[in-house]
């Protein structure tokens, strides 16, 4: 009997209410598909709309159970075909990201999907095919290029912060990078024409709505991770010669050999903005020097050759470009040395490498270990994404593991912080990446479930907008007046005063060696002299352009004036215009107040509708528990009935072995208690035998009585009352044992013969001396006839009454249930019947031959042996009239 297991209830989990305060996007997740190669012929994916595609299962892999193919269908934010260009994946997918960056909101952007699927190719491209990252690179710098400000006016500081430099402080670190390089004398390397090639994208595009009051600077920074350990790929390891340096057997290593950098940590800065510590930050000024600077960390990449993949990547590369943006002073001149207000935001690159099997990349040694570490962050990626959507759709607050890899460790702050986060799944057509491309298109589906929150805009300073324009405005105005008056134009009195500087003779040497020399001081008399004439000129010339200045101020004044008219005018129609605006405006309110009150209706029509749907959702929540608590009732009661039909059946087995054992053991007392009467049955012969020997006079067989003279007669133990009844037939009386079953005689071939006149009669009896199996399986009942001696000297006889019935082993077996006892006693013989008093009438023994010959007289008081009696096992005295069967 098989023991239910008892299922413990689903626990289901009550979606989280969306939260009102915060907005949030979903993560968009993209598709892109690559072109076979010529060497596969079978395709298992299909384009079916721009945002579904089709997977159909190659030959020889079965999908379901049951041996069928299965079709599986799964959609995206858009699906980019085989004849995708860059130009179109770069306006659908990076140029909003570029946006937000120019409008300080972070962005993230990441290629997924199995190895030699086309992620690399899709972030960097190839020559005339630019890929994402030159694309983003060319598209800010035609943005920001008239408004950056100077190098090393940003200076970037160790705690992922930024800082403001005067402009002389720039100019000095300028000179001073300049002198650097001068003492290296670096010659400067020009690009490779195929990597210049994918820089020089025709189709340039810029963001609108820069803010020209503001100027901007860009630091780029290129990591990779690689077996879960960051290195700095821009950064410049020092040449030792002195020094050796160890490789990882434990020996020194040649100097021709590639020295490894040191690993990087991560660390988390004042605005919880994961960051790494130490990492080189390079400032460029446009699209082919921040390209050069990538292309410096790329060959440092880390790549190797595998069966699926020529050049496949053995780490994730991450190309963070870092926008700083400040702005202008309330001249419009210089930067406005407040770190307040520097707004840095960032645009991070990713290139996962690609998830791949060993057993079909062969990989081993140190390709076997990348290939572990590169599957095992993968895995903390899912495992993130997935607990991130379990979280938001839920409302539980399991802890994400983001410390279980550098990859996401580094990007925590896009998950749980701010701004917009895109993926581009790559995925390869072939029927051997089937299985892959099947697991990455259910992380797609579970990514495209998470939110992160919308970044926010940054608040602006409060400076009047349009300085750089003014500013620029007055300059013109300043050197097209200066052009009519025939003034200096673009600083010439600058170039002036320089040329009267350097025209000023160098001091002669003043030391006097001689008391008689006469050259030194006439010589330094005159140089004094034509100095002094030179400083005569300048001052004359600096009155000269005071007096023009005056004038020009003068002319100004004048025309400030005549615009203060045009101002007052201005303001009248200004005035006008506001009480127009005030008009609106009150307007405005009214329609306000409407919509409020709508709103408010609006507002009540929801909760009501949150409310029912509350309780629809608990009805049905009850109804669910109810009907799991009746399906549990039904499950309880069939097991309950499956129970008490066990314990009934091993009751009922229980209670037939133990009737067998009972019975078995009543047959064997029975046999005892007839082994018993054997034996004294044997005694009894012997004494007959002994009795016989005593009187050799006598004959062997005595002489039967006649009927007419000593009729022996079977009487009752006691005397019996006088009857009235009118006397019956002396022959042939049914005996009790008469009835319709049939019955087994059995009468030992010891037994005498009595002529009495009472004989028991049993119709449809089979009479036997010895009883056997085949006499009792015939019959239903069974009677003994035994013969014993009594004490008074009569033969006293028995009749042993049984039940005949089956046994199991297929024989028959007799259980005794009565003991009719006839005693035989004649008539005349009554003085010898002992008495146990003396005071019986004479008359009483004296009965006439009516009344012995009576049956029911006779036959009133008998000893009958049952169950329950106190005689033996099986035996019971009755005093009371016999029973005779119908």
């Amino acid at each position: 009997m098989s023991k239910a297991v008892k299922m413990k209830p689903v626990r289901r989990l009550v979606p989280k209410k969306p939260s009102n305060n915060i907005l949030k996007d979903p993560v968009g997740v993209y598709c892109r598909v690559r072109p076979l190669s010529q060497d596969d012929q079978e395709c298992c994916i299909e384009v079916i709309s721009e945002t579904t595609i089709q997977l159909h299962p190659p030959d020889g892999i079965k999908v379901n159970r049951n041996g069928e193919f299965k079709e599986t269908q799964y959609s995206f934010k858009k699906v980019f075909g085989i004849n995708t260009t860059q130009l179109e994946l770069f306006e659908d997918v990076a140029k909003p990201l570029v946006d937000d960056l120019l409008h300080c909101k972070n962005g993230l952007l990441f290629t997924y999907g199995v190895t030699g699927s086309g992620k690399t190719y899709t972030m960097t491209g190839s020559p005339g095919q630019g890929g994402l990252l030159p694309r983003c690179l060319n598209m800010i710098f035609n943005s920001i290029g008239p408004y950056q400000a100077k190098r090393f006016v940003f200076k970037t500081d160790d705690k992922n912060g930024m800082e403001i430099q005067t402009q002389v402080d720039a100019l000095l670190e300028r000179q001073k990078r300049e002198n650097q390089s001068a003492l290296i004398k670096t010659p400067k390397q020009r690009l490779d024409p195929d990597v210049a090639d994918m820089i020089n994208i025709e189709d340039a595009c810029k963001v609108e709505g820069i803010d020209e009051d503001s100027v901007f600077a860009i630091f780029v920074s290129y990591i990779e991770i690689y077996n879960n350990y960051i290195y700095d790929l821009l950064e410049d390891t020092p040449f030792e010669p002195i020094k050796p340096k160890w490789n990882g057997c434990g020996t020194p290593m040649r100097s021709t050999e590639f020295i490894p950098p040191q690993s990087k940590i991560l660390r988390e800065d004042q605005n919880h903005n994961m960051y790494v510590a130490g990492c080189t930050e390079v400032e460029v000024k446009s699209t082919e020097e921040a390209f050069e600077v990538f292309w410096k960390g790329q060959k440092k990449r880390r790549i190797a050759n595998t069966q699926l993949n020529r050049e496949s990547s053995r780490s994730h590369s991450v190309f963070i470009i870092k926008l700083a943006q400040a702005p202008l002073d309330a001249d419009g001149d210089n930067v406005l040395q407040d770190k307040e207000q520097i707004c840095v935001s960032q645009l991070c690159l990713v290139d996962l490498a690609g998830s791949e099997r060993t057993h079909r990349t062969k990989a081993e040694g140190n390709r076997l270990r990348e290939a572990g570490n590169i599957n095992q962050s993968l895995m903390t990626l899912r495992t993130c994404i997935e607990v991130l959507r379990e979280n938001q759709m839920y409302g539980t607050n399991k802890m994400v593991p983001y410390r279980d890899s550098k990859v996401t460790h580094l990007f925590k702050n896009y998950f749980d912080g701010e701004g917009k986060v895109r993926m581009i799944v790559c995925v390869n057509p072939k029927a051997d990446d089937y299985e892959e491309t099947l697991l990455v298109m259910r992380f797609a589906e579970m990514t495209q479930e998470v939110e992160v929150a919308r970044p926010v805009d940054r608040p602006i300073c409060g400076l009047t907008p349009g300085r750089r324009h003014r500013n620029q405005a007055f300059k013109d105005e300043l050197t097209r007046k200066l052009e009519e008056r025939g003034g200096p134009i673009n600083g010439d009195d600058g170039s002036m005063i320089d040329i009267l500087l350097q025209s000023f003779p160098p001091l002669p040497s003043c030391e006097l060696v001689d008391p008689s020399d006469e050259q030194t001081l006439p010589a330094l008399i005159e140089c004094l002299e034509k100095r002094q004439r030179a400083r005569e000129m300048l001052i004359e010339a600096f009155h000269n352009q005071v007096v023009k200045t005056k004038s020009m101020i003068q002319n100004f004044e004048g025309t400030v004036s005549g615009k203060d008219n045009i101002i007052q005018e201005q303001r009248a129609k200004l005035s006008d215009k506001d009480r127009v605006i005030l008009q609106h405006k009150s307007e405005l309110d009214r329609l306000e107040k409407k919509t409020k009150t709508l709103e408010y209706k609006i507002e009540i029509l929801q909760k009501t509708a949150n409310i029912y749907e509350e309780d629809k959702r608990a009805l049905q929540q009850e109804l669910d528990t109810k009907d799991q608590k009746l399906h549990r009732q039904l499950s309880d009661n069939r097991r309950l009935e499956a129970r008490l039909q066990g314990v009934a059946s091993e009751t009922k087995i229980k209670w037939e072995k133990e009737c067998e054992r009972r019975v078995a053991a009543k047959q064997l007392e029975m046999q005892n208690k007839l082994w018993v009467k054997d034996e004294k049955l044997k005694q009894l012969k012997a004494i007959v035998t002994e009795n016989k020997n005593e009187r050799p006079d006598q004959p062997e067989k005595p002489e039967r009585p006649s009927r007419d003279k000593d009729k022996v007669l079977l009487r009752p133990v006691t005397p019996s009352p006088a009857s009235s009844a009118p006397p019956v037939r002396p022959r042939h009386r049914r005996s009790r044992s008469a009835g319709g079953e049939r019955w087994v005689d059995h009468k030992p071939a010891s037994n005498l013969e009595l002529d009495t006149v009472l004989q028991p009669h049993i119709p449809n009896a089979i009479q036997v001396s010895t009883p056997s199996e085949k006499a009792l399986s015939k019959c239903d009942k069974y009677v003994l006839t035994h013969q014993e001696l009594a004490s008074d000297g009569e033969i006293e006889t028995k009749l042993i009454k049984g039940e005949v019935f089956r046994t199991r082993g297929g024989g028959q077996a007799v259980q005794f249930t009565d003991i009719e006892t006839l005693k035989q006693e004649s008539p005349t013989g009554s003085s010898r019947k002992r008495r146990s008093s003396g005071n019986i009438p004479v008359q009483q023994e004296e009965t006439t031959e009516n009344e012995w010959t009576d049956v029911e007289t006779r036959c009133s008081v008998a000893v009958e042996m049952r169950a329950g009696s106190n005689l033996g096992p099986g035996y019971q005295h009755h005093g009371l009239p016999k029973r005779r069967k119908p």
